[in-house]
């Protein structure tokens, strides 16, 4: 398998390779495989498939983060993160499709910046297990049969489905969600509502508290603070009543969280509707450093989107998070690129991703974003067939595979750190321009 390797800044002392954070057997995907068989594809091409990626990839260093000066407040989060001057985790949220949804490209990303900040635990997780496939790879949940998921593409409701957008509910008894991760904090989040039921929370089998979840509707937090180390904590239901549950988090005082908010088949519609009032409560409650948005494969399959129409409507969605929470910095990542079959036998690039592209671009810019071109990264449009060939994406021309993904999390980082560098040169400089201002120049002090 191919390692792409970054040569850090300064400020990293030394060179760091690129560590994987999934396991060696991924599990089930979050994405259904509905393709075609895969073709023999012989070894010869195969290995100068992977020699182009490659090469493509190496080439993308040179394609600059639209607008990076967007994302100084996070650069700045993690300078003092390094340094140790910072009151708590540094924190990420990566709200995106079924591409965040299988926690593989986010894995990557999530073990990049812990190996160089520090592990500030899980960060957020949904509840339970919302649908059949859920999963994050760093930790391991899991619920009974009696919950009912919304949020997810196809179902409707109030929008109250707190911090990614999907919430579990139940009306009966004996009903629980669980986490295992290890952390010394831990976080329940859930919705009050009147006639809320009781649940009960256990940390490794014992009882620790009951929680009424009564009250005006609204967001409701518990938090329960335990040593460091491997924790279960399991929330049950105690009564007939209505219980509606978020996420976990578990997370420590220092170091990064990466935390995966995808759903699969989602885009802007779906977030817009969303409850406000408990996105932006939840939001400020995480007070992350970093947002990312990462969508428009689905919007890309849609007739009726103009570039005007898509545009607007991305707006729309980076303005509800940036009023929830005007201190994080918001990056935009453009979709993959993508092709579709041509009279049932060949492929071809997926045109309309043309327009989606770039109304995300002019979107971002607008809004004061940075935008990141996954489709200019990946070697432009038709890119994905060389993909493909190489192994590193799917036969559905849509989705990468495992090597595929951690190949896009090391060019995300490797593109990161770049603007990471450039922003402690231009800090550490002004600081040395101070110093001589203060003592008149006069290094001898």
């Amino acid at each position: 398998m191919m390692i792409l390797r970054i040569a850090v800044c300064a400020a990293l002392v030394l060179p760091v390779a690129m560590v994987h954070a999934a396991p060696k057997k991924p599990g089930k995907r979050s994405v259904p495989k509905k393709n075609a068989p895969r073709r023999s594809v012989s070894a010869s091409t195969r290995l100068e498939a992977q020699q182009g990626v490659e090469q493509k990839l190496a080439k993308g260093a040179s394609i600059p983060i639209v607008n990076g000066n967007a994302l100084a407040p996070f650069l700045d989060h993690l300078y003092r993160q390094q340094r140790g001057e910072s009151g708590g985790p540094s924190r990420i949220l990566h709200y995106g499709d079924s591409h965040v949804a299988a926690d593989e490209w986010t894995a990557d990303l999530r073990g990049h910046f812990k190996q160089v900040f520090g592990d500030g635990g899980s960060g957020y997780s949904l509840a339970g297990r919302p649908w059949k496939s859920y999963r994050r790879l760093d930790v391991r949940s899991g619920s009974s049969r009696g919950w009912h998921s919304d949020g997810l593409v196809g179902r409707t409701g109030d929008g109250a489905y707190g911090l990614g957008g999907v919430s579990m509910s139940s009306k009966g008894p004996r009903e629980s969600v669980y986490i295992v991760a290890e952390a010394p904090q831990f976080e329940l989040f859930y919705l009050r509502q009147p006639g809320g039921g009781t649940v009960q929370v256990y940390d490794n089998g014992v009882p620790v508290e009951r929680i009424s979840t009564a009250g005006e509707k609204g967001p409701g937090y518990y938090r329960y603070d335990a040593e460091e180390g491997s924790h279960k904590l399991e929330a049950r239901t105690l009564d007939r009543a209505p219980v509606r549950l978020f996420g976990w988090v578990a997370e420590r005082n220092q170091g990064m969280t990466y935390e995966a908010l995808g759903i699969n088949g989602a885009d802007v519609p779906l977030l817009l509707k969303w409850n406000e009032d408990v996105l932006r409560s939840n939001l400020q409650h995480r007070n992350p450093a970093l947002i990312v948005l990462s969508y428009g494969t689905n919007a890309a399959g849609q007739k009726g989107w103009t570039l005007e129409k898509y545009r607007e409507a991305f707006a729309s969605l980076i303005r509800r998070f940036r009023n929830a929470s005007p201190s994080a910095a918001i990056l935009v990542i453009g979709p993959p690129d993508r092709a579709v079959r041509v009279r049932g036998k060949d492929w071809a690039p997926l045109e309309n991703l043309d327009l989606i592209v770039e109304a995300q671009r002019q979107a971002a810019v607008a809004e004061h974003c940075a935008f990141w071109d996954q489709r200019a990264k990946m070697g432009g449009k038709g890119s994905m067939r060389e993909w493909m060939l190489a192994g590193m994406a799917q036969n559905d021309h849509v989705h990468l595979t495992l090597p595929g993904y951690r190949m896009i999390g090391d060019v995300v980082f490797r593109d990161l750190m770049s603007e990471y560098g450039t922003f402690v040169k231009g800090r550490e400089a002004l600081a040395r321009t101070a110093a001589d201002g203060a003592t008149g120049g006069d290094t001898s002090r």
